[in-house]
């Protein structure tokens, strides 16, 4: 079971607001993906270190829950650099970076392309869906036309007084593209969305149970292989 993770490289989402991945997004699935039993690449679009959002700069205790997800954040590879073909899931944790540069970069737009292609599980996270956005599927529609799906909501944007600095609204540009958005009942809870090989959540609330679901599709691609 190989799954594949992509970040962000982007480090500022406007003048005086420094950002990055939302270290709790990525160090709790990772962590469950080992868990599994998964093998874990990790690529972002300008490769090497990761920058981490300063509002979740990991503390001295972090770094003894979670040394293999920090370590593997000093030295990632390029998203050009890898394939589909050779992952068995792919999986998006957000922070806002991902709304400067996942979401317009071509090569990772081929990349989850070919894993829906393949029908592998796309997975994303909070701000990790804005990577879904620009992706086109066989036929020339939006990945996400038509698709259940979640994301950081515009009022969580407001709560945490972000909605006028960010590019754009996360769930005003999904339901844009045609996807049926859907939400928890109450703001920052968790809550995670499954339509096929598609499968997102709303908030860091989610890391955890998105993991959970993704790696349940993982298996039941496996039970489904061995019939």
């Amino acid at each position: 079971m190989k799954i594949l993770i992509v970040t962000t490289s982007c480090d500022q989402l406007a003048p005086d607001h420094p950002t990055g991945l939302w270290l709790e997004e990525f160090t709790v699935p990772y962590t469950a993906f080992i868990e599994a039993g998964a093998s874990i690449q990790v690529v972002s679009p300008r490769g090497g270190r990761v920058p981490i959002d300063p509002k979740t700069t990991p503390k001295e205790k972090d770094f003894d829950k979670w040394p293999d997800a920090l370590q593997a954040l000093e030295n990632t590879g390029r998203i050009v650099e890898v394939s589909a073909d050779t992952f068995d899931a792919v999986f998006i944790p957000g922070g806002h970076g991902p709304m400067i540069d996942l979401v317009s970069d071509r090569d990772l737009q081929r990349l989850l392309a070919d894993f829906d292609r393949q029908g592998k599980p796309i997975a994303a996270v909070c701000h990790g869906p804005a990577a879904l956005l620009n992706v086109s599927k066989e036929n020339g529609e939006a990945l996400v036309n038509q698709r259940r799906v979640t994301g950081f909501t515009d009022f969580e944007e407001r709560l945490v007084m972000l909605h006028g600095v960010v590019p754009f609204l996360l769930e005003d540009a999904l339901k844009d593209r045609g996807a049926h958005f859907e939400s928890a009942l109450l703001p920052m809870t968790a809550h995670v969305v499954r339509d096929g090989n598609l499968i997102t959540g709303q908030n860091p609330a989610s890391s955890r149970k998105i993991a959970q679901k993704l790696l349940g599709a993982l298996k039941e691609v496996g039970s489904a292989s061995t019939l």
